[in-house]
């Protein structure tokens, strides 16, 4: 697996593209340069994200919602998750790719979350695992980070634990619950972690978490103050379009243009416009 790795790596330096590392990261952070960070769960969306220079792939669990259908992150699958890894890792030649481990992979019990990044890594061959809270998982963070596989943290509001919480709204509003995230994030640091994302919590708390961190701090509803932003893909590229949070720009409104596409292919059909002569043989 490792000479199937290097000879990519080589291949890609040859060609002029310097591939995101967690190293490449923090000179990124070093630099002032921002990282931006998408999520990508098929091979067909991931070559484009990656043609285009993103710098991080996050294999998200919100696969759960936007490939499979679900309500929360909570249903979907280690499986599931290293299946949608495995397409996404076949599709890059740049970016660094991330991947969620699912709820119940790692939660109360080191060994069985070392166990789960392991399948990770050697099923998909990313590069990383993203694991959500601070001081409750700290024991599986550090074991994992044992083991020499790379961890990207995640705080603030954390969808995998949305039961507890019973809403999505903006997280860390109330000292205690800020102190925490602050402690949080430097345990996260201490321990390895490469990266934390923070997850729709206010501004100026996270721009003091990205200025008191060594590490870069990716935000998703944490304002501009942190070192880079995520977004899921097909929210900004606008194929799901009932969510709207205030943190999000869409660039495109897929779900309209699709759909028109498909009304136009249909007309065409019913029609016998299409195929014509010369799509024939």
């Amino acid at each position: 697996m490792y000479s199937v790795y290097l000879k990519t790596k080589t291949m890609s330096v040859e060609s002029n593209v310097r591939v995101v590392t967690t190293h490449r990261l923090m000179e990124m952070k070093a630099k002032g340069e921002k990282i931006a960070m998408l999520t990508a769960y098929d091979y067909s969306m991931a070559r484009i994200l990656d043609a285009a220079g993103i710098d991080v792939l996050l294999v998200g669990d919100s696969a759960s919602n936007v490939m499979a259908g679900h309500k929360s992150t909570v249903p979907i699958t280690l499986d599931q998750m290293i299946y949608h890894a495995q397409s996404v890792v076949r599709a890059v030649k740049r970016a660094l790719v991330v991947v969620d481990l699912p709820f119940g992979t790692y939660q109360g019990n080191s060994k069985e979350a070392l166990a789960s990044a392991i399948r990770i890594m050697k099923e998909s061959e990313a590069d990383a695992v993203k694991m959500e809270g601070g001081a409750e998982v700290i024991e599986s963070v550090q074991r994992i980070l044992s083991a020499g596989i790379p961890v990207m943290g995640h705080l603030g509001l954390t969808p995998q634990s949305i039961h507890k919480f019973g809403t999505y709204t903006v997280r860390a509003r109330e000292k205690e619950e800020a102190d925490k995230l602050i402690q949080d994030a430097h345990l996260l640091e201490v321990a390895g972690c490469f990266s934390v994302v923070l997850e729709k919590i206010p501004a100026a708390l996270a721009t003091q978490v990205a200025s008191e961190l060594k590490i870069p701090i990716i935000g998703i509803g944490a304002g501009n103050g942190v070192d880079g932003q995520v977004l899921v893909s097909h929210d900004m590229m606008g194929i799901t379009h009932e969510f709207s949070p205030r943190f999000l720009r869409r660039y495109l409104n897929l779900f309209e243009e699709m759909k028109e596409a498909t009304e136009a292919y249909i007309k065409d059909v019913k029609s016998r416009d299409f195929p014509n002569e010369n799509e024939q043989y």
